[in-house]
């Protein structure tokens, strides 16, 4: 008889190279929209970047480390604000806030210390800081996001779910 591996939340598949998130395995060989497309826990997040035009910029070639928050990390946000942010006139709003959460190169967990401060996309810095064996990020106005699931690996960058919405100043 062979014993039967269920993937649990987080974990690396041996069999497929993926990560489970949002009860989808995301696959190295797709690329950050592709995988996050997949899973449930990042609806919003999938809907934010279409709205803000980003998805074609996030299916290119990169590489990009993306700092993912959840649909739960969006429900903490003051009420209406995450509808509020998907229409048309809120798109520059939109567009700061989500390139926020992306910087340029690959960034496995193993390669982000505590204390180092990455330069995102938007051009505002988020500090890495250590969560005892995890990974927090501490944005510019003071908040906090944990990093739930690290180095989730797509074919033009990696992934980091985080359970906050990271704020820029602007």
């Amino acid at each position: 008889m062979k014993a039967k591996t269920t993937l649990r939340k987080g974990d690396v598949s041996t069999s497929r190279g993926g990560v489970l998130v949002g009860g989808a395995l995301m696959a190295p060989d797709k690329d950050l929209i592709d995988n996050a497309m997949g899973s449930a826990d990042h609806t919003a997040l999938v809907a934010a970047v279409k709205a803000a035009g980003l998805a074609e910029t996030l299916k290119s070639a990169g590489p990009f480390t993306v700092f993912a928050p959840t649909n739960a990390a969006f429900d903490k946000l003051p009420a209406g604000t995450a509808n509020s942010l998907v229409t048309p006139e809120m798109k520059a709003k939109l567009t700061t806030i989500l390139t926020y959460h992306v910087v340029s190169g690959r960034f496995t967990a193993a390669e982000l210390k505590p204390g180092q401060v990455l330069t995102t996309v938007e051009g505002e810095p988020l500090t890495v800081m250590k969560n005892g064996n995890g990974l927090m990020l501490k944005d510019a106005k003071g908040g906090l996001a944990r990093v739930t699931i690290p180095d989730v690996i797509s074919s033009n960058g990696v992934t980091h779910v985080v359970d906050a919405v990271l704020m820029p100043t602007k």
